[in-house]
């Protein structure tokens, strides 16, 4: 009933709003002792490990989303250096990993959600991917936020989708269908080794914005699909585990590539915790 009435609530609420207020109370630096209270609060409340913070003090952060999106201490998060190794984007848990029934890609249990409308609507960008391999990845409130590239890349594409923001929890994800490419998201398309890659930052529930490390902060709202494309005469590159975005406040991250170029880790399964930089697949 809980669950439910949860879901409900979702629905019911006027979620751009919301979210866009909280986006603004996160970012405001003018009141310090306020700002301290809730940071402390949220350490306590989600067991957040601020030994790995580069800045352990709660008090020096200028707001709640410099807090949020903290910087971790050099070698918290060692990257496998095998390049024939894929490695996890993000601390989090697996949602869902496996392999894309041509255009159906699983979310939970009796729910679904479509790889074309997922990547923006455009059948040519999603055809490499059907019938391919799929991982997603749930960032949790105590978790590191910022997400790293899981194989050495060359940024073709961004596309920014605007769409819902319900949160994107493993209740949620249970009863809210096509709830991946229904919410607002940031698809960035890269070259690797391994084949094309889809990096799909999902916004949620008061996510103030999903920021990339070369387009800066995309705030939600914006009225259609806009679409950026990067040319070879001035590449953005990137080397596995460097840092490609982060959400203020959590969401959930979508791997998507085509069908045979990777195997995932044998051992991993949905609802495994990963770390980022670990091994999560190889090069088939």
């Amino acid at each position: 009933m809980f669950d439910k009435l949860f879901v409900l609530s979702q629905y019911l609420t006027p979620q751009l709003a919301v979210s866009r207020l909280a986006g603004k109370l996160a970012d405001h630096d003018r009141s310090p002792e306020i700002k301290n209270r809730v940071i402390r609060w949220f350490i306590q409340r989600y067991g957040v490990d601020m030994s790995e913070a580069l800045e352990q003090d709660p008090s020096a952060y200028a707001s709640f989303n410099e807090f949020f999106t903290r910087e971790l201490q050099p070698g918290a998060r060692p990257v496998v250096a095998d390049q024939q190794v894929m490695t996890s984007p993000v601390d989090g848990a697996i949602s869902q990993l496996g392999r894309i029934d041509g255009n159906r890609v699983f979310q939970a249990k009796g729910q679904h959600f479509s790889l074309l409308e997922l990547l923006g609507g455009d059948s040519e960008r999603a055809a490499p991917f059907a019938g391919g391999e799929y991982a997603t990845i749930y960032l949790a409130p105590k978790d590191y936020h910022r997400v790293h590239m899981p194989l050495a890349g060359t940024l073709r594409e961004m596309v920014h989708i605007p769409g819902k923001l319900f949160s994107v929890n493993p209740v949620t994800a249970a009863n809210v269908p096509n709830l991946f490419a229904r919410n607002e998201r940031v698809v960035a398309m890269f070259d690797t080794e391994f084949g094309p890659l889809a990096m799909v930052l999902v916004g949620a529930m008061i996510v103030g914005s999903v920021e990339t490390t070369w387009a800066g902060v995309v705030a939600p709202g914006t009225p259609s699909v806009t679409t950026s494309r990067y040319t070879q005469q001035d590449p953005i590159r990137f080397a596995k585990g460097d840092e490609m975005g982060r959400f203020r406040l959590g969401s959930t991250v979508v791997m998507v590539m085509p069908k045979g170029a990777v195997n995932w880790q044998p051992e991993l399964a949905a609802g495994d915790v990963v770390r980022m930089g670990q091994a999560f697949g190889s090069k088939a």
